[in-house]
């Protein structure tokens, strides 16, 4: 089979699921990372042979998402900021949206040197990481309450050639160091039980629930707690940053103001929702 036919199969494969032009660009995805070839290369060397145990290979991963697995999983990468990041089923996959947030903190550091950065509930690594790799000398610290994901993480530091101090951890335990942190950022749970069944499936069954959902009664639990574990663990004048369910943006803004912080911002995404928040410690 060539290049030409095994993409005309894995497109055919994946286009009852996910439409013609998703089953196009993921039929691509798959062979750009399995094969290691870009679409020019694919393109201009269409009439080549491949190998049967690369096609079998192939259609055994364009089955697993035609059968719902998001294919970020099944290649094991995702893309986030120009850099390719190992995730797997303990971790969640790359939002566009995450990118603001980075974004957002390195706007607000400037060209200040040897900050102090604590990244809470770490993930994948993919904002650690970025903000390890953008801003100047900085100290990039990161926790996470899943050991699993801490593994990836730490992979995918390694692997970037970046230094973040990964750390085993729960905010909601964690006792802070007073005044040691120049900058708090996190992209914790904020998506309440009852908009799962607004949802897709493939994130249902595969993404790991306890990095998305929050229980109804207390969407903000996590917010609370990173919190009020700033408002120790920031410097003075330094600076705590949120992504956000635009649902709860005014309840969470009302409840930092209660805990003290200043200049409180809600920030709008690419898409303009309410997504980002950032408040200040006096």
């Amino acid at each position: 089979m060539t290049l030409n036919d095994l993409r005309k199969c894995l497109t055919a494969l994946l286009e009852d699921v996910l439409g013609r032009d998703e089953a196009e660009v993921t039929a691509r995805i798959l062979m750009e990372d399995t094969l290691s070839l870009s679409m020019t290369q694919m393109v201009l060397d269409g009439t080549r042979e491949l190998e049967e145990i690369s096609v079998e290979r192939l259609m055994e991963m364009g089955r697993r998402v035609a059968d719902g697995t998001p294919v970020q999983y099944v290649t094991g990468k995702a893309r986030f900021i120009g850099n390719d990041y190992e995730v797997n089923e303990a971790t969640l996959i790359p939002r566009p949206e995450t990118a603001g947030l980075v974004d957002l903190v390195t706007d607000y550091a400037g060209p200040r040197t040897d900050l102090r950065v604590l990244d809470v509930g770490t993930g994948s690594g993919i904002i650690a990481i970025s903000l390890a790799r953008a801003l100047k000398f900085p100290v990039v610290e990161a926790i996470d309450v899943s050991e699993d994901a801490l593994k990836v993480a730490a992979s995918n530091a390694r692997r970037l050639n970046t230094s973040v101090a990964m750390t085993h951890g729960d905010i909601f335990t964690l006792t802070p160091v007073p005044e040691i942190y120049d900058i708090i950022v996190s992209n914790p749970p904020y998506i309440p039980g009852e908009e799962a069944d607004e949802m897709e499936a493939r994130v249902l069954l595969h993404e790991p629930h306890y990095a998305l959902f929050v229980p109804d009664s207390d969407p903000l639990m996590f917010y609370r707690a990173i919190g009020r574990y700033a408002q120790v663990a920031l410097k003075p004048g330094g600076a705590l940053f949120f992504e956000i369910n635009p649902r709860f943006a005014a309840e969470l803004e009302q409840m930092l103001q209660h805990m003290g912080f200043s200049e409180i911002s809600v920030m709008r995404d690419y898409l303009g929702r309410l997504r980002y928040c950032k408040a200040v410690k006096p």
